[in-house]
């Protein structure tokens, strides 16, 4: 494999660093849910964030078997709130759009830079963007059609509640 450098060896540790951002942003809104009395969606937003770690992990595994030196630059606040369940999904979706435009602009430098060995990884993480788009997007609509209904927010805070955590989703 090719070592990673120069321009690549830059973007992917802003890569890194997006994607602990991300965590964190998946954490503040875990707070957020626990603030409004919603432990499912506390909990779900929390195993998202230890999904976000894993990403981080994948983009330093690659770095360090290309001999690049990972590191992980400045995370500004956690300035996302949410006074609501839909203002916490939307928040969610603006962040996971952010970090595909990113991985599609890494990708597209990578190919500038004729690195064929970034492929496998960039290419499983469009795929993995698309999911996480598609799935929040979806938890939107549901919140869209649930409303304020009281019972069908709680449905939603149990379904999503019950996913597994744990970080070793990828």
């Amino acid at each position: 494999m090719a070592q990673l450098n120069g321009k690549l060896e830059e973007a992917f540790n802003e890569q890194v660093t997006l994607e602990l951002e991300a965590a964190l942003t998946y954490r503040q809104l875990g707070i957020e849910m626990d603030v409004l009395g919603m432990p499912g969606l506390a909990s779900w937003f929390r195993a998202q964030a230890d999904e976000e770690v894993v990403h981080a992990n994948k983009f330093i595994d690659h770095m360090a078997d290309r001999g690049a030196h990972p590191r992980i630059r400045s995370i500004p606040e956690m300035s996302v709130r949410a006074s609501n369940v839909l203002e916490a999904f939307e928040a969610s979706l603006a962040h996971e759009q952010k970090v595909s435009e990113a991985i599609r602009n890494l990708y597209r430098l990578s190919e500038q830079e004729g690195d064929i060995d970034s492929r496998p990884l960039l290419s499983w993480f469009i795929d993995e963007q698309l999911e996480e788009e598609a799935m929040v997007d979806e938890i939107i609509d549901k919140v869209k059609l649930i409303g304020d209904d009281g019972t069908g927010l709680l449905n939603l805070d149990s379904e999503l509640g019950a996913r597994e955590s744990g970080g070793t989703e990828a």
